[in-house]
């Protein structure tokens, strides 16, 4: 039983992180450049946000590492730094969420302990963009190793947890799983996928309803399922119900603050911390036993969340 596990076996309820994306561009992320190359050149903004989302409350938080596989990066002429900027990446969520627990300590309120960082830190690994064939030319022994080149880098640079999120293609998915699971049978894998409402049920953009996500990844051996994206707190309260329906595994939920809204040139998401909130008991109801964040969610969000959970 990896670190994850065993926390949720000791609390029963955690809450994740918000979202990353829209936090690096309120720290000056500009449109155009690479997150994870921020790892390295605005170390400093991306540790800040670590921090701030452990100080929020949550037990869990990711890294700036979603985009991190050799594909992603090769679209920035970066490939060939791909083991730098996910090393970077993990050791800088590492120490903001040492940074918060230091903070917690010495303000007198304390930390879930884990190691020195005392909170959990799980590295981010997300689509790579490219297809398997025969839809594309990427053969899944490929896949396989790109996504291997990142996760072993992510695990060099300290974590011990991997979030396989934002996936809508199964095979894909798969070659994430199996690629973290012989690095380190050890530790806790976790997969999450987006889902889109269709007439009876949900499918991803691929066509991965829920039953089949559950069959085909808990059979490769993942630690903890779920979805994130694509959704607000309100459709993600049906997604894990359905979810629940075919697992006893726990299940991870980072719902979108609402769907995006273009406003004045600017993308808006409605749905406030309290709205959240106010939604958190429901989904923890149906099935979910760790709550955060996605696209549009923020420290205070995570704040909220905690509260409604700590009240359940």
């Amino acid at each position: 039983m990896g670190l994850l596990l065993e926390r949720l076996k000791e609390k029963k309820l955690l809450v994740g992180d918000g979202a990353w994306g829209t936090m690096l561009q309120k720290s000056g992320l500009k449109v155009g450049e690479c997150p994870e190359e921020w790892n390295v050149t605005h170390g400093r903004e991306v540790r800040n946000i670590a921090f701030l989302y452990a100080r929020a409350g949550a037990d869990m938080v990711l890294t700036n590492t979603f985009g991190g596989s050799f594909f992603k990066l090769k679209k920035y002429s970066l490939e060939a730094r791909t083991r730098e900027l996910n090393e970077a990446g993990a050791r800088l969520s590492i120490e903001g969420a040492a940074a918060a627990a230091a903070a917690a300590s010495s303000s007198g309120e304390g930390a879930s302990a884990e190691g020195t960082s005392g909170f959990l830190v799980a590295a981010s690994v997300g689509p790579t963009g490219e297809f398997l064939a025969p839809l594309g030319v990427v053969t899944e022994e490929e896949m396989e190793a790109v996504f291997s080149e990142q996760i072993s880098a992510l695990l060099e640079g300290g974590v011990r947890i991997i979030v396989i999120e934002t996936m809508t293609a199964i095979e894909e998915a798969l070659c994430a799983v199996r690629a973290a699971k012989k690095l380190d049978s050890s530790i806790d894998v976790a997969a999450t996928m987006t889902f889109d409402p269709v007439p009876g049920g949900f499918k991803t953009m691929m066509g991965v309803d829920c039953a089949r996500a559950v069959r085909e990844l808990t059979a490769a051996g993942v630690d903890l399922l779920g979805s994130n994206c694509g959704n607000g707190i309100d459709q993600m309260i049906p997604i894990t119900r359905e979810i629940r329906r075919y697992t006893e595994l726990p299940i991870l939920i980072q719902s979108n603050a609402g769907n995006p809204e273009l406003i004045n040139g600017q993308t808006v998401f409605r749905q406030s911390p309290e709205y959240m909130a106010d939604r958190v008991g429901e989904l923890v109801e149906v099935g979910a036993d760790i709550v955060g964040g996605c696209c549009g969610t923020t420290p205070d969000h995570i704040a909220a969340i905690r509260k409604a959970v700590d009240s359940l």
